[in-house]
């Protein structure tokens, strides 16, 4: 099970990552090519979301004692989901922009061109600060994953140590059993010698 969830993961990643590259490009494209890069964003991001929903479905399989580490990296995906959604919805609005501009035939009006200028400046520094947003968020989910990791096999070592003293304490009562057995036994010889059977 846990294969077939790593196997959705790094699809998520690659799908993800072709996702972020193609919203960037996006108010920066001609008209025509924005237009079927928006196409083709929507569809991948609905392939995204199914992706999160299989991942869901396996992690619900999980026994619970080992599902929490998963959990989390499954919060933190659903986060970089909403992430890309904002993105390309603002991504949207600057590419919506430049249409109607030049639908009015805004484009020789200096004022308009240095806002939408000044919008893809700013989607672009958007973009690298969500993209270091998003590696803050996966080295954290990592470095959370670690500890559980560390905290499970902690877990289990004092899982063992009692199962360890339980064993020592079971073999020490069967060899007082032993011994007692033993003293009864010579008690019994003891007294069938004292006491011969009358023939």
């Amino acid at each position: 099970m846990s294969s077939d969830f790593e196997g959705y993961e790094q699809d998520f990643a690659v799908l993800t990552a072709e996702i972020t590259s193609k919203i960037a490009r996006v108010p920066r494209l001609p008209p025509d090519e924005k237009k079927q890069m928006v196409g083709h964003v929507e569809k991948q991001l609905e392939e995204a979301k199914e992706l999160l929903e299989q991942m869901d479905l396996e992690v619900r399989e999980i026994p619970p004692q080992s599902r929490g580490m998963y959990s989390n990296r499954m919060r933190s995906y659903k986060q970089e989901m909403g992430k890309l959604e904002t993105d390309f919805k603002r991504s949207r609005i600057a590419y919506s922009d430049e249409v109607r501009n030049e639908l009015l035939g805004d484009d020789g009006n200096s004022s308009e061109n240095q806002l939408i200028k000044l919008r893809e400046e700013r989607a672009h520094l958007l973009d690298n600060t969500e993209r270091l947003e998003r590696s803050s968020r996966r080295l954290e989910a990592g470095y959370q994953i670690a500890v559980e990791t560390e905290q499970i096999g902690q877990e289990m070592l004092e899982n063992l140590s009692h199962d360890r003293e339980k064993i020592q304490r079971a073999r020490e009562r069967l060899r007082e059993t032993d011994a007692n057995l033993g003293k009864s036994s010579r008690v019994l010889t003891g007294m069938l010698r004292r006491h011969p059977r009358r023939k």
